[in-house]
């Protein structure tokens, strides 16, 4: 009768040869996707999830948000800052003037390692408080060319207005 290895054991075996990997490969900075080491070790989600959360408590690599694992090197400097601290950043770092291009939600992700997703999400949340300004503002001053002012009610401030038609 043959033993089988238990899940605890094959999680281990599968993060020690990922672990050679990085070791042997200087150049690698993204581990395998869970996608990938469960159709090169035929294993589960569960078991490659395992194996991920053994290297980044052995120090070997960290969890990138909508993005695949960073290998983590001895004396290298990561921004672990939220992104949209980062991505703020961009505007200081490229000396942005008012009105300027700002890089695409593509090429912020492309710059910072992540999914296109993740790039989107973060400039939304960074700046939200400014969209509902500029929101605001666009309100103000095509009021009277769209929209007209609803007078009859009492609690109405007459900002928003109604569409013409």
């Amino acid at each position: 009768m043959s033993q089988q290895a238990s899940p605890r054991e094959t999680f281990l075996k599968i993060a020690d040869a990922v672990k050679a990997r990085v070791e042997t490969d200087p150049n690698m900075t993204e581990l395998p996707s869970a996608a990938d080491l469960m159709s090169e070790y035929k294993i589960s989600r569960g078991v490659a999830l395992r194996a991920f959360a053994a290297l980044h408590k052995d120090g070997v690599a960290e969890p990138v948000p909508g993005g695949r694992w960073r290998v983590v090197r001895a004396g290298e400097r990561t921004d672990r800052r939220p992104l949209g601290e980062r991505i703020a950043d961009v505007i200081a770092d490229e000396r942005l003037e008012v009105g300027a291009a700002f890089p695409s939600a593509s090429v912020l992700a492309e710059r910072f390692g992540v999914s296109r997703p993740w790039s989107t999400t973060a400039m939304a949340a960074r700046y939200q408080h400014m969209v509902d300004a500029v929101r605001t503002d666009i309100a103000k001053q095509v009021d009277g060319l769209l929209l007209k002012p609803e007078a009859d009610r009492p609690d109405d401030d007459g900002a928003a207005g109604a569409l013409l038609v």
